[in-house]
């Protein structure tokens, strides 16, 4: 990715994605391009363990480029939004668990993306949310379905309608956001939380994920059959039954991932 507006790096099967398109990681079509090159590289990355993403500089990403879009013509416009939305489905589809390692500003669409990552941890000082209907629109890469989902309807209205931005305080009560690091902590703090995670046995981390995703949203019936068939995928593994054999044997686990 020589060249990429994402830069990628790598360690103990945590995958670190940091945009990098000065001075505030603007979605331009380049950096969209070079998101779902990275994306489409952890897909099909069998050692991968869990990713963080977060921005160069202060601020993590604050949303649209608004000078690109000006010269788009609405045909582009409406071709556009989708294949934003599109590309951070592909991050929220990641079988692997995300962290949004959220620096300075995450506006718009730059907020959109951390959504799509399943836990965010906001640098103490930083601030979120959705300003778009102050620009006369609305979020249209998940925010108006992701956001209710995570702190509920109501709040949801109230950060688009409202179209402010949260600092770390009212973000964490509100439930937007899970974790606050101190100043100069955040990335510590990111690394920490996905290597804990990549301590546990992956398939079993993978499922858990998969159950969890499908089962939102659904009768609680739907969920648990879910479940039991997520369940039923471990039986055969051979983690499974290292697991067991570590216990019995008093000593650290070795995962192989299959």
């Amino acid at each position: 990715m020589s060249g990429s507006t994402v830069r990628r790096e790598d360690a103990g099967g945590v995958a670190l994605l940091t945009l990098d398109r000065p001075p505030v990681n603007a979605l331009a079509r380049q950096l969209v391009d070079d998101l779902n090159e990275a994306l489409a590289a952890l897909e099909n990355d069998d050692r991968l363990r869990a990713a963080i993403v977060t921005g160069a500089g202060k601020n993590f990403c604050a949303g649209a480029d608004l000078k690109e879009r000006q010269g788009m013509s609405e045909d582009e416009v409406r071709a556009w939004v989708p294949y934003l939305n599109g590309a951070f489905h592909r991050l929220a589809s990641l079988p692997v668990p995300t962290i949004a390692a959220i620096n300075g500003v995450a506006a718009g669409g730059g907020f959109e993306l951390a959504l799509a990552c399943d836990l965010r941890i906001l640098e103490s000082g930083g601030r979120v949310g959705l300003p778009e209907t102050s620009l006369a629109i609305l979020p249209g890469a998940g925010g108006t379905q992701r956001l209710p989902r995570l702190i509920g309807p109501s709040k949801a209205k109230r950060w688009i309608f409202t179209a402010a931005l949260y600092e770390d305080g009212p973000a964490l009560a509100d439930g937007a956001v899970d974790l606050v690091a101190p100043p100069g902590r955040l990335l510590d703090e990111a690394r920490a939380l996905a290597a804990r995670m990549a301590a546990n046995a992956p398939l079993a981390i993978r499922r858990s994920k998969e159950a969890i995703d499908a089962g939102a949203g659904r009768p609680l019936h739907e969920g648990l059959r879910l479940e039991i068939d997520a369940y039923a995928k471990i039986i055969p593994t051979e983690d499974r039954r290292e697991a067991l054999a570590s216990f019995r044997e008093k000593r650290p686990p070795v995962w192989k991932g299959r």
